[in-house]
């Protein structure tokens, strides 16, 4: 093992990367990150790690709602557990099985791989040490399974906490990066991950505080252009407000090129200028009281991204509800920004955001669309959800938190991305989840879809809290 170690200017953090290797192995073409079947549709990853299996309560759960001509098929799903037949470990309180989910084709077969966060899990007598699940895709969908590699398991607790997908090595294999909190809080796992091979080598790094450690992660890699960006977000050393900033995976010490971001707790990315260049939408749905980065009633940050990373000749755009053309207005405890979701809604070319606020009435919740174009993100055509918005299943209640975690992706197959959003709070912790569908014209409620513990087929015992986490 090899330490190499960097001067950097951040207050936030510092990143020291400490690599292992191992020979590169033959790369294939993967498949699209969730299309489990790889029958053109992306399908919904549903977390519930707040669930009990077995009489086990938090030991968690993941349901897995395949992707169709009219959206998620509830007929046609999955559910996985650590009693799952073949997958690693045993259901146990507080394990916390799917607090973390994330997607690729791990082992290049064809069909996209799931991966499962559970950092509550014991390893060798190392309490809360966490581990992570690769469940391997296929024709018939998802089955089998192997623990993820963890090269660093006494120097990090709840290995598996995040996630990140992409080529960062630049070698046609995808690799996974996850978050622990520390004294190692970082970690690589290079591609291919296969069903029974030996690792290929990979690193760990430290960045922001050991505790929470790195909490969530966001990767913009675009295969083949020789970048491999993804958004860190931790808490800051001096103040434990949020930090973020922007890495280089493929740069052997990436601590040379960390850019900071604008604060915030979540993020998603995707074109929304459509210049080639991922841009970035940085969620903080916290008051100024609680976080200095954050506002009444939260906020989004839109980071334009350029040749190398962020564009730094181009301004963010912050959004509020008090934004000229953003729907509502901007109260203490809406959590505008508590989910955000990056996708191309009506097939124009440009990445759309929708923008998750929990809070919203009282905690009913509500969910803001905006569309991009040549020129950016505009607020023009913006569209407003509630569970008392016409064709949208359900009715809006205190503690619903509607909106709570969105994500575009395209479930029936048609070129559009679909909206997927949950309310964890739904039907007093229950939890519940709901589709849209994307069009030429914008989003719809037509043929929407809502679906909840009984057809997931995750318990109702205590509260699940099904879709505290959504991959899709």
């Amino acid at each position: 093992m090899r330490l190499r170690t960097a001067a950097i200017a951040l207050a936030a953090a510092t990143l020291t990367p400490l690599a292992l290797t191992a020979p590169a192995a033959h790369a294939a073409t993967a498949a699209v990150p969730y299309d489990f079947n790889g029958d053109g549709r992306t399908d919904l990853a549903i977390g519930a790690p707040d669930a009990t299996v077995d009489g086990h309560a938090k030991a968690g759960a993941v349901s897995v709602v395949y992707g169709g001509a009219g959206g998620p098929n509830t007929s046609a799903r999955t559910l996985i557990t650590q009693n799952t037949t073949g997958v690693p470990g045993a259901a146990e309180a507080g394990d916390a099985f799917g607090a973390a989910v994330a997607s690729a084709d791990l082992n290049t077969d064809g069909y996209a791989d799931l991966l499962v966060g559970v950092p509550g899990e014991d390893v060798t007598g190392d309490a809360g040490s966490g581990t992570a699940v690769v469940v391997w895709g296929s024709k018939s969908g998802l089955s089998g399974a192997r623990s993820l590699f963890s090269f660093f398991d006494t120097d990090y607790d709840h290995y598996g906490q995040a996630f990140a997908t992409g080529d960062f090595d630049d070698d046609g294999d995808p690799d996974v990066v996850v978050g622990s909190t520390g004294p190692i809080t970082l970690s690589v796992v290079n591609g291919p991950i296969t069903r029974t091979g030996a690792h290929n080598g990979g690193s760990g790094s430290r960045y922001g505080l050991s505790s929470p450690g790195v909490t969530h992660l966001t990767s913009a890699d675009v295969p083949g252009d020789g970048r491999g960006p993804v958004a860190l977000h931790s808490l800051a050393e001096q103040t434990g407000d949020a930090a973020t900033s922007l890495a280089d995976l493929r740069i052997g010490n990436y601590t040379d090129w960390l850019q900071r971001m604008p604060a915030g707790y979540v993020s998603a990315a995707g074109d929304i200028d459509g210049d080639g260049h991922p841009d970035f939408a940085v969620g903080n749905d916290r008051e100024t009281s609680a976080d200095a980065g954050g506002a009444k009633g939260g906020k989004v940050t839109v980071v334009y991204g350029g040749p190398e990373g962020l564009d730094a000749d181009r301004a963010p755009l912050v959004l509020t509800q008090d934004t000229a053309g953003v729907p509502g207005a901007s109260e203490t405890g809406d959590r505008f920004g508590s989910g955000v979701g990056v996708g191309d809604i009506d097939g124009d070319g440009y990445a759309d955001l929708a923008v998750g606020a929990a809070g919203e009435n009282d905690g009913a919740g509500a969910v803001t669309v905006l569309y991009g174009s040549a020129s950016g993100l505009t607020t023009e055509g913006n569209q407003y959800y509630t569970q008392n918005t016409a064709g949208v299943p359900g009715a809006s209640e205190d503690g619903d938190l509607f909106g709570a975690r969105v994500v575009l992706t395209d479930h029936t197959g048609d070129g559009r991305a679909d909206l997927s959003l949950s309310a964890p709070g739904e039907n007093s912790g229950d939890g519940s989840v709901w589709s849209l569908r994307g069009s030429a014209n914008g989003l719809t409620t037509t043929g929407s879809l809502s679906f909840g513990t009984g057809t997931t087929g995750v318990s109702a015992t205590g509260t699940p809290h099904l879709g505290s986490v959504l991959g899709g």
